[in-house]
């Protein structure tokens, strides 16, 4: 490993995923563990460029391994953006010594750090923090599992509303470019359709299949709605198949935030762990302007322009299985 770097800083940017704080966790430690001096930026690029810096040490990451949200707090930053934000982020980097960054985040963070690395002479190492799942470079990304079960709870209880009451349900679910949330709890919820940005939408076959579960003696039923479907979300998609068809009483439920929110689950906790510890030694190894990620349960980097280039593609073999069991 390089001897060069000694001084790393780790921030988290954009929307919050569960599983950041195990994330920034075991960045942190690994890299006490390789003898580097470790450091937090608070509010992500924002802060890189206000020099809200803190000091971590071991204790600093005590008891955040099961806790949602980020520790570091997160922003987005248009300033940062500009040839004067970026200096002044990298001026602030360049007083204290730090040699190489850990951006936690998504499509946006990875832009960011890429031409801030490009400009400047500072190593970047990215981690896919989002719960959309939508990173090209890994199988999964933190807060995508926690998510998931959290759409899957919430589904759960709304169906004992919607039998209760003979009603339909159009549940809507964060997704704006990829239907993975959507699709997964979908099937796990056992929804009786899911609508995705990946498939156009056809209104007249979602109220066909809807007509042939009432007549199938279905009392109730759930429609996931990804929020990126060509209709608009879920609230314009109960109106037109309203329009066609009165078997239930229709109502909407977007989940919104809430998918956001909570405890990690195991597996994002474990995940995030890994590609902590991965993103340090690969920075010590002298990569840079990578993403680090997982791939058939093995650590792999991709260059960042590759990562927020290529969308990674939904298992087609889901929606065949979806649409077998929802009859």
């Amino acid at each position: 490993m390089s001897a060069e770097i000694k001084r790393i800083a780790v921030l988290t940017s954009g929307g919050d995923s569960p599983g950041m704080n195990a994330c920034i966790r075991a960045v942190v430690r690994a890299g006490i563990y390789y003898k580097c001096e470790m450091w937090g930026v608070v509010r992500g690029y924002d802060g890189l460029i206000n020099g809200d810096f803190k000091k971590m040490d071991l204790r600093s990451v005590s008891n955040i391994i099961h806790r949602g949200g980020t520790i570091l707090k997160s922003a987005r930053s248009m300033e940062f953006k500009t040839d004067e934000g970026m200096e002044k982020a990298f001026q602030n980097l360049k007083e204290r010594g730090i040699q190489a960054l850990v951006t936690i985040g998504g499509d946006g963070t990875f832009k960011g750090a890429y031409y801030f690395s490009k400009k400047y002479d500072i190593a970047v190492m990215g981690i896919p923090g989002t719960i959309d799942n939508d990173l090209y470079g890994t199988d999964f990304t933190i807060g995508y599992d926690t998510a998931t079960n959290t759409v899957v709870e919430c589904i759960d209880k709304i169906r004992d509303t919607a039998d209760a009451h003979n009603r339909l349900f159009f549940v809507e679910v964060m997704g704006r470019d990829a239907g993975f949330i959507a699709m997964n709890a979908g099937i796990a919820a056992g929804c009786e359709d899911i609508l995705i940005p990946e498939s156009r939408t056809s209104i007249d076959e979602l109220v066909a299949t809807l007509k042939k579960g009432r007549a199938n003696k279905k009392s109730s039923g759930i429609v996931i709605v990804a929020e990126g479907d060509e209709e608009g979300g879920a609230i314009e998609v109960a109106r037109k198949v309203k329009e066609q068809f009165d078997g239930y009483e229709m109502k909407v439920a977007i989940l919104g935030h809430i998918q956001r929110g909570g405890n990690p689950s195991c597996f994002d906790r474990v995940l995030a762990s890994r590609l902590g510890v991965a993103s340090v030694e690969g920075l010590l190894e002298g990569k840079s302007k990578m993403m680090v990620g997982i791939v058939h349960n093995k650590i792999v980097y991709t260059p960042l322009t590759q990562a927020t280039k290529q969308n990674p593609e939904l298992d087609p073999d889901l929606q065949r299985i979806a649409r077998i069991i929802s009859i």
